[in-house]
């Protein structure tokens, strides 16, 4: 038995409709931090093969849908798949440099939250981390 939650599927969903859950629900583990003082690197990381290859292929991770959550401009966002570590990672610049007067995150740890809402459509049958089935 699935837990009742957001993203469960009705129970009179088709079988095979997608739905769509939170990025930050998925991964075990989004990080930001700085690459220099000038950029941001985003490592999105993730427990298991099927939810990493999921999400990889919902290309929700990429330079357009990222640019504007983050306010830079597309062609400025690198993406980076690293199955190998079951990773997801983001290269993008930084809003102010690493230090300046202005700059409220000096280390970058903070930069992530953007994407800890990011909409993900997945598999209906992939389980979710945490998930109770009986």
């Amino acid at each position: 038995m699935t837990r009742p939650g957001p993203s469960a599927p009705a129970p009179d969903a088709p079988a095979n409709e997608r739905r769509t859950v939170p990025l930050g629900r998925l991964a075990k583990l989004i990080r930001s931090k700085n690459a220099g003082p000038f950029v941001l690197t985003i490592d999105v990381l993730f427990d298991d093969p099927a939810t990493f290859r999921a999400v990889a292929d919902a290309d929700v991770l990429n330079a357009a849908a990222l640019a504007p959550r983050f306010g830079v401009a597309a062609e400025e966002v690198r993406t980076y798949v690293v199955p190998t570590a079951l990773a997801l990672k983001v290269s993008l610049p930084r809003p102010v440099p690493s230090g300046a007067l202005d700059d409220g995150d000096v280390f970058g740890g903070q930069q992530f939250a953007p994407l800890v809402d990011l909409p993900v459509e997945i598999p209906p049958d992939l389980p979710l981390p945490n998930e109770v089935t009986a």
